[in-house]
């Protein structure tokens, strides 16, 4: 005879229900990148989509429960007389009447809210133009010579003019806490707007599978006073900073001797390759690999010297870096700010 393990069932889905509850209750937290932690009128919309579904939703359940349980107390016993009627007018009305009349509200106001997000500033306060790569966001703000890369800043309180292409497969942009998911086709340029209603900073996610990396395609809005913007445009439109110390100065020939020059742009300096992103202002940047790697500098020397232990199959191959020359290298990267 088999002997069990003592537990019952309840004790066996009591671990999987608390884990369960756990990560929705994390998914509510203050900080969250959801729609439902809104800071901006996209998302703000979204929202309000979203609550008026769910409290359908927690109407009809309640409904259906409140019928089983009814149906349930009164359930047939061996003496019970059974009253015999026509019951389709209670179908007719429960089962098609009421859920038309609910589909259709909820159309009405899906409709109202895509025309409303749809409608774009006549004169937006900054245009944005988005590339994705796989798997990286290329940034370039109109009238600017400078570019960025998986991170976009935004002046509070104004509308944001967002052009959005692919250099490759179909990607998809989505700051949850700002605004809706618009898709990046290839062969065509798609427009969005955002309007951060607050300062911060919000995690934004490539929302289409887009390869083995896809997961790792994210990207962060800096959303800061018009001043602080305007001061970091003009720092992306300038050339790097002048190495400072005898040790950034040797990592700057580092880097314009080796492969890392014919693939990425300093401007200021002979480096001028387009393969991958512009690193003039890498050392401010808040992550490695869109949001694969903290910034700082141990994750930045793994990174250089093998971005495939980190993220398998991006573009940049291993660096024969030598050690000797790796410590300049990295003092010189993190002072391009």
């Amino acid at each position: 005879m088999r002997r069990g393990s003592g537990k019952s069932p309840q004790r066996r889905l009591a671990l999987p229900i608390a884990a369960v509850a756990l990560l929705a209750l994390a998914g509510c937290a203050g900080d969250a990148p959801s729609t439902l932690n809104p800071a901006g009128y996209g998302a703000r919309r979204v929202e309000g989509l979203w609550w008026l579904l769910f409290w359908i939703s927690v109407a009809v359940f309640v409904e259906v429960m409140a019928l089983l349980a009814w149906a349930l107390l009164r359930r047939r016993g061996p003496r019970t007389r059974v009253r015999h009627g026509d019951p389709t007018r209670f179908v007719a009305v429960a089962g098609a009447g009421l859920p038309l009349v609910l589909l259709v509200t909820v159309y009405g106001f899906g409709l109202r809210d895509l025309a409303a997000l749809g409608d774009q500033p006549d004169q937006p306060a900054v245009t944005v133009e988005v590339t994705g790569h796989k798997w990286w966001w290329e940034v370039r703000y109109a009238g600017s010579a400078g570019a960025t890369a998986n991170e976009l800043h935004v002046p509070v309180g104004e509308p944001v003019r967002v052009r959005l292409r692919t250099a490759d497969v179909l990607h998809s942009f989505w700051v949850p806490q700002l605004m809706p998911k618009t898709d990046l086709i290839a062969g065509r340029v798609n427009e969005t707007w955002l309007r951060a209603e607050k300062p911060g900073r919000y995690r934004g996610q490539c929302a289409e599978y887009c390869g083995l990396q896809h997961a790792h395609m994210a990207l962060q809005v800096v959303a800061e006073p018009r001043g602080d913007f305007d001061a970091w445009l003009a720092r992306l439109s300038s050339d790097a900073p002048a190495p400072r110390t005898e040790a950034e100065r040797r990592g700057l020939t580092v880097f314009e001797r080796s492969a890392c020059a014919a693939c990425h742009t300093v401007r200021g300096t002979s480096a001028n390759g387009t393969a991958g992103p512009e690193l003039t202002t890498v050392g401010s940047r808040w992550s490695l690999g869109a949001g694969t790697l903290p910034n700082d500098r141990g994750h930045l020397g793994g990174w250089i010297v093998d971005a495939q232990n980190s993220k398998p199959g991006n573009a940049m191959p291993p660096q024969p870096v030598p050690a000797a020359d790796l410590p300049d290298l990295i003092d010189f990267l993190q002072s391009l700010k």
